[in-house]
């Protein structure tokens, strides 16, 4: 099983307008989930103990609510949250991931580098897991998409 993904992108665009769009909610709904998901957004608080409440919606309507923490906000460099899913009966999540996306100018373009480390992951939760990396790179995929249309 993942314990800890690390993906790196380069965007053609100054890396404010990537870290915005990591870190306004409205943005995030655009790209945030594999391709097909829509994501509804109740929670994106961008600020040191911030909430997350999210729902990744699949293609076939069945809906993935996420939650988490934000736990450091440093424009534009740094943006680390913590993220849960799949909540059992007695509301421990399923999943906690601890996550640090960075954010490296290069010559006027942008390195994201996102390191996600798995914290906690049930045995019901294993698929989630084995599905993070496809996950990720679709959502870093669609994060493309978004900022190269500014």
């Amino acid at each position: 099983m993942i314990r800890e993904l690390v993906l790196t992108r380069l965007y053609a665009v100054p890396r404010i307008l990537v870290f915005r769009a990591f870190t306004d909610p409205a943005q995030v709904a655009r790209w945030w989930g594999p391709q097909g998901f829509t994501t509804v957004m109740r929670k994106w608080e961008a600020k040191p103990g911030g909430a997350i409440d999210i729902d990744m919606i699949a293609p076939g309507g069945n809906g993935h609510p996420m939650g988490g923490t934000i736990h450091e906000v440093s424009p534009p460099d740094r943006f680390i949250f913590t993220s849960t899913a799949f909540r059992e009966e007695d509301g421990t999540p399923g999943i906690e991931n601890y996550n640090i996306v960075t954010f490296e100018d290069v010559a006027g373009q942008t390195r994201v580098t996102l390191r996600c480390q798995v914290m906690r992951a049930s045995d019901a939760a294993r698929p989630a897991i084995e599905g993070m990396d496809a996950g990720w790179n679709q959502s870093l995929d669609r994060l493309g998409d978004l900022v190269s249309q500014k």
